[in-house]
């Protein structure tokens, strides 16, 4: 070490790139997993925004009703079928904000169909932070206050309305919470089950083994999509439509859960023969304490990339359900729902916009699908 003229220290040693390489390689091994699975992560950039979106979706379902402009269920029976508007800024060539064009119904006398033609001369202002229909904040609250409403007189159908005159952006709003909570209920209940027999299967072997291996080989061979419709047929129709949002949301978590038994019984068929799991055994552990401290610690990253992948597949079958009205039914709101009220192809070819309802569904399962890939690279992350 030298010292300046101004009391300070400088290392004079020989710069060594070879050293410094190992000193970085050393900093990284010794670095917490969470930090090497996060600089993986965000390297993997169709992963991190799939990741940031999902995230601002599920922290927007408690404020669905803050952000829609109409209720679930408000009709406007003057505008039936009316198309999506759109939001002006210019006026005649001058800012004014915000603003819709109020539009009118009038008879088509050549194709016999009702259009909507816009009043281009009376531009109407959007109303912010305004009262409209009553809502639940995070269906707690009860509240009228919404991000922005329709001005007097106009309506705001941004992706238009449906057959009942129901605004189909406000309805998707509503349907997310139903859609999107499915998934995590349906991989709560699968995740458990999947678990614990796996689990079961794989350490004790044996009878226990050979049972858990026949109730998985059962369930596997039967035919999912009957399956799915008998057990949601048996769903009694006068029950109200949040017990037949969980009742379907456990059928597709009890249905879901053989697959990943077979996997945690594998991994765990190989675990329990290492020797830090032999140690844990001879110094006393109980076999709950082996499964829960050491096994599936080695496990979980293969855990979370598999929940990340099946969160789409529960969304799609509680969609394919209430499509076929098996599933959730009206008064409930959920873009099966949506869709089985637009499945005539008809009316989908005169009024396209009906179809829209599938478009957060494939949005949605995407990023589901890049976030897993996402995941299941990060989550090893000493491998290239």
């Amino acid at each position: 070490m030298t010292q300046l003229p101004d009391g300070r220290y400088v290392d004079d040693t020989p710069y060594d790139p070879d050293a410094a390489l190992q000193q970085l390689e050393r900093a990284d091994l010794d670095a917490p997993n969470w930090v090497l699975v996060w600089r993986k992560f965000r390297t993997h950039k169709l992963g991190l925004i799939s990741g940031v979106f999902l995230l601002l979706c599920y922290l927007m379902l408690p404020f669905a009703g803050f952000i829609a402009p109409y209720g679930p269920n408000e009709r406007n029976g003057e505008h039936l079928y009316a198309p999506p508007q759109s939001i002006n800024w210019f006026y005649e060539g001058e800012f004014i904000g915000p603003h819709v064009f109020p539009i009118v119904a009038e008879a088509d006398l050549e194709t016999f169909q009702w259009k909507f033609v816009p009043d281009l001369e009376d531009p109407r202002p959007i109303k912010f932070f305004c009262g409209a229909s009553e809502y639940k904040l995070a269906g707690l609250i009860k509240t009228d206050t919404h991000l922005f409403c329709a001005p007097e007189g106009a309506t705001l159908f941004l992706w238009g309305s449906d057959r009942l005159g129901r605004d189909v952006f406000s309805r998707i709003l509503y349907g997310a919470q139903l859609s999107l909570t499915v998934g995590l209920i349906g991989i709560s209940v699968s995740f458990t089950l999947g678990i614990i027999f796996g689990s079961m299967a794989g350490y004790f072997g044996g009878k226990i083994d050979w049972v858990i291996n026949r109730i998985i080989e059962i369930l596997r061979s039967l035919p999912e999509l009957p399956l799915w419709l008998a057990l949601s047929a048996a769903v009694p129709s006068n029950w109200s439509p949040v017990a037949v949002f969980f009742i379907i949301s456990i059928i597709l978590g009890i249905l879901d859960w053989p697959g990943l038994a077979r996997s945690v019984r594998a991994k765990f068929l190989s675990l329990r023969e290492e020797e830090y799991v032999r140690a844990a055994e001879m110094m006393g552990a109980s076999s709950g304490r082996v499964i829960r401290k050491h096994l599936l610690p080695n496990f979980m990253s293969h855990l979370i990339a598999s929940a990340t992948l099946s969160i789409p597949a529960m969304i799609l079958g509680e969609t394919a359900l209430s499509f076929l009205g098996l599933g959730l039914r009206a008064p409930a709101v959920s873009w099966g729902v949506m869709l089985n009220d637009a499945q005539n192809l008809a009316s989908i070819e005169i009024y396209p916009w009906t179809a829209i309802p599938m478009l957060p569904i494939i949005v949605i399962v995407l990023a589901f699908n890049f976030l897993g890939d996402g995941l299941r690279d990060s989550l090893d992350p000493y491998q290239q």
